[in-house]
């Protein structure tokens, strides 16, 4: 069975990739790793804590990442971030803290420790910045042969950014730590924008889990309710609002999801184009990739999974 790193600034999407991942019987959460982001990273911990409690999966341990990016010491979050998932990260909804705290073991040193006990069946999906994953390759440069793969939810290659006309959120947070990853070697799966905007979630798929009558149900409607509501002023042509970061915990779980372009990428750091993810023009012809983009998906089936894990998963928590 494949073992899952989550690597989360839990924010809404995050909740409810978090929510796939334990909806999922082919895959264990094995921990969660918190970073900043949507929230800041206390907020974002937080948060992982309450809503694996909620969803009835108070064993899945949550390690506190490092608070900041690679080129800064201290972080903010942002006004829009604030806009789109709240001032609590899920939606503004008031749910219950956790009697668990964070794990004692940094993120890092973690992320590392599960790569050199589960190896190539670990999955590792961070769904913010590349801050922990860069901390962890560079502290122990082996896991990037060692790890069985990494999905991010990150960047556009053939759409513009949502930032500006060519950034991404989340690469945005810390382009130079993404530029890391991506000519580290590792083998990386790119689930950007050109995706995730075409998998959309409306207010008629929450009915569903309002339906429910579950507290986990409830909760699920509500704070989605509140991204999908933001979506309608951030993107009123969508319709729905984006499953980004559930899409890379999809992509982790059944590979087939999408279709891949494979291609070395970097990160531009430098100048208008700063935060761009395009092909490296100095690895276009090693004939190694170790790098795929998606550049299509199998939206109905997506869709279809994502609502089935997710309502069962609501159904059943106790």
């Amino acid at each position: 069975m494949k073992k899952l790193i989550l690597d989360l600034d839990t924010g809404v999407d995050d909740a409810l990739a978090i929510s796939y991942a334990l909806g999922s019987p082919e895959v264990e959460l094995i921990g969660i790793t918190g970073t900043y982001g949507n929230v800041l990273v206390e907020q974002g911990v937080r948060n992982a804590l309450a809503v694996t409690d909620l969803l009835g999966h108070p064993e899945v341990k949550v390690y506190q990442g490092l608070p900041h990016s690679s080129t800064t010491d201290s972080f903010s979050v942002l006004p829009v971030s604030a806009f789109i998932h709240g001032e609590n990260g899920i939606g503004d909804v008031d749910i219950p803290d956790s009697n668990r705290s964070v794990e004692s073991e940094p993120a890092v040193d973690f992320i590392i420790d599960a790569v050199k006990t589960y190896g190539k069946d670990l999955i590792y999906v961070p769904t913010g910045p590349m801050t922990n994953i860069q901390a962890a390759l560079k502290k122990a440069p082996e896991i990037k042969d060692e790890i069985g793969g990494i999905v991010l939810m990150g960047g556009a290659l053939t759409v513009p950014g949502n930032c500006n006309a060519c950034m991404e959120a989340n690469i945005s947070q810390d382009p130079e730590a993404a530029d890391y990853l991506f000519r580290s070697g590792a083998p990386t799966t790119m689930i950007g924008l050109d995706v995730t905007l075409q998998t959309l979630l409306t207010y008629k798929e929450t009915k569903r889990w309002r339906d429910l009558g579950t507290k986990a149900g409830t909760f699920l409607a509500d704070m989605t309710d509140f991204y999908i509501k933001a979506y309608e002023t951030t993107s009123p042509n969508l319709g729905g609002c984006g499953l980004h970061d559930p899409l890379a915990v999809g992509v982790a779980v059944d590979p087939t999801l999408v279709t891949t372009l494979p291609i070395n990428m970097k990160v531009d750091l430098e100048g208008p184009t700063r935060g761009r993810t395009i092909g490296d023009v100095d690895r276009l012809n090693d004939p190694v990739k170790t790098m795929k983009v998606a550049v299509g998906v199998d939206v109905p089936r997506f869709l279809d999974e994502f609502m089935t894990r997710i309502t069962n998963l609501a159904k059943n928590a106790k």
